[in-house]
């Protein structure tokens, strides 16, 4: 990745300094300079050497969003780079007794529910983006400002030092990822199976008749540990062992990647500090189990909210103002708690070894998928489709 060589702090003041360059600081960054700001981006971009085997799920708001800021990735106005977006036309659930859920694009009048975008890509042209933008500065030390973002991630040491507390609740799991080659094309399908407490998706990659998928499987923690110590065939046969062949024999193109899963979110989301005003976005504010897929999509939307409630703002108010600021933090920290509820209580319903729970659950799945309206509205939530 060709990034712009960042810059050594400086006593100049900036309008926002954005802190974390990775996806939603840096969209947030592009969106705050199309107003003239003159933004600060704090951090260095993922080098391209560092492999990544994750893929974002991105749905039409998020997508709608990077068009915006000319961060789609996309070669012209004709279609994406070959590969590097997905287009999911349908989605399959199952649960671990029978229960089985399915949407398609068609039924929800869309050309897809969702996007599977390959991780360097997207930073690719986000970085050539901002490198484009002429009141975006790079730096790697945080300048003074009217108002800081915090984008660096849950463990993020700002927020710490600024004293706004972080809820988190572990869970058991860990999430693996990898990428493996399918034997049959996977059709553009995106597919979960929730089973004996763990939840595994298997999202298409590489064009609509590609024969890729991208792994998220949330395991104990100790199993996920053997894996990364296994020999890859290990991990390539649970997974088509739990995919039922669906997919055929499947080998790995990687190697394994994991990390803890959490639920977690901060207590305030804005604070007024000595040398301004600051506010989170992203995983800095808050973390979710990746079952449903929309931990980039809701750090995304903060993203914009946040940028909404400032280009918005009268003209005589402060950028730092903290009355402001407070309209962003109540549009999100309520919308963000919801999904995290959502969430949670998926995973806690799914993860219940109780016999009658696991039948009950299974209706559920089944009823559900023949519920026509609430089914539709789902969807279209998922979608970020809220109208």
């Amino acid at each position: 990745m060709n990034a712009t060589p960042p810059r050594t702090g400086t006593a100049r003041r900036f309008d926002v300094a954005v802190q974390g360059a990775g996806v939603v600081g840096q969209t947030l960054a592009l969106l705050l300079a199309r107003d003239r700001l003159r933004v600060a981006l704090v951090g260095h971009p993922r080098s391209a050497d560092t492999p990544d085997v994750r893929a974002y799920a991105l749905n039409s708001a998020s997508r709608e969003l990077l068009r915006s800021v000319r961060a789609w990735p996309e070669t012209d106005d004709s279609g994406p780079q070959p590969g590097t977006i997905t287009p999911v036309s349908a989605m399959r659930v199952w649960g671990d007794d029978g229960g089985e859920l399915g949407f398609t694009a068609s039924e929800q009048g869309s050309e897809a529910l969702t996007w599977i975008v390959d991780v360097p890509a997207l930073e690719q042209r986000l970085n050539d983006a901002v490198g484009f933008q002429g009141s975006i500065e790079r730096m790697t030390a945080t300048p003074p400002a009217a108002l800081t973002v915090v984008c660096e991630g849950k463990r993020s040491q700002t927020r710490e030092q600024a004293g706004l507390g972080f809820d988190v609740r572990p869970y058991p799991h860990k999430a693996v990822a990898a990428r493996l080659r399918c034997e049959l094309p996977h059709g553009g399908v995106a597919r979960q199976w929730f089973a004996q407490g763990e939840v595994m998706a298997l999202l298409p990659l590489g064009g609509a008749q590609g024969n890729s998928v991208a792994l998220v499987w949330s395991v104990e923690a100790a199993r996920a540990d053997a894996w990364l110590l296994a020999d890859p065939s290990v991990l390539a046969q649970a997974v088509q062992a739990r995919s039922a062949n669906i997919l055929g024999t499947l080998h790995m193109e990687s190697s394994a990647q994991a990390w803890p899963l959490e639920l977690s979110l901060a207590q305030r989301w804005i604070a007024r500090t000595a040398s301004g005003c600051m506010a989170l976005a992203g995983d800095a504010a808050h973390a979710m189990h990746p079952l449903a897929g929309q931990g980039l999509n809701v750090g995304l939307a903060d993203a914009a909210e946040l940028a909404r409630v400032l280009h918005a703002r009268e003209y005589w108010r402060e950028l730092g103002d903290m009355k402001l600021l407070r309209r962003y933090e109540r549009a999100r920290a309520a919308e963000v708690g919801a999904m995290g509820w959502v969430t949670d209580g998926l995973f806690g319903l799914f993860a219940h070894e109780d016999s009658r729970v696991q039948a009950l659950r299974n209706w559920g799945l089944n009823s559900f998928n023949r519920s026509g309206p609430v089914k539709r509205w789902l969807a279209r939530q998922a979608m970020g489709q809220t109208t």
